[in-house]
């Protein structure tokens, strides 16, 4: 199956790093102009404008990126980051090791479902289905280890992948198994 890679679009991807180093907050704070507030959160809230993302930093050392629209998004964010603390003294690891922890994406099918359908052929070992709590079936996938937000216009959100690979991967398994079943 050949998925068509431009219906595929990366919402957010999230993802955490260790600088190497305790940070002083309110120093940070003072240097990168970002939001904190001990008393309401335990680390510093710090947007970037350009890639648009927010960063979360700890006193740990650790920072965990999110909003961005891809992972080489990540990467200049983070690079930012270290650089402005960099120069402003602070001693780290100038190239952090990222951990992608998310990347949630969506997907066009291009055709109306029934999802009433879809969960009885599919069965329930990795379907939850419960119209009357939320519209969309929910597909656990085990290879790869994510999940699938199915709706009845034919939208796909995924979920949980950590890599575009793993995105692309399981669009094509579902529409596999759809057009396998008869279901689009």
């Amino acid at each position: 199956m050949v998925i068509n890679l431009v219906k595929i679009k990366i919402e957010n991807v999230v993802a955490s790093a260790p600088l190497g180093t305790t940070l002083d907050l309110e120093a940070v704070t003072k240097v990168l102009n970002g939001e904190y507030n001990k008393e309401r959160f335990p680390g510093i809230i710090y947007r970037v404008k350009e890639p648009k993302t927010a960063t979360l930093l700890f006193r740990s050392g650790k920072i965990v990126c999110t909003g961005a629209r891809s992972i080489e998004d990540i990467y200049k964010a983070i690079s930012i980051i270290v650089e402005r603390l960099n120069k402003a003294g602070f001693k780290m690891n100038k190239k952090p090791d990222i951990t992608i922890q998310n990347i949630v994406a969506t997907y066009d099918l291009g055709t109306n479902l029934n999802l009433n359908t879809i969960a009885l052929t599919l069965g329930f070992e990795r379907i939850e289905y419960e119209p009357e709590q939320f519209p969309g079936l929910v597909y656990r996938m085990d290879e790869p280890k994510l999940v699938l937000l199915i709706f009845g216009s034919g939208k796909i959100v995924c979920t949980g992948a950590r890599t575009t690979e793993d995105i692309e991967k399981s669009i094509s398994i579902i529409e596999d198994e759809l057009k396998g079943v008869g279901l689009i």
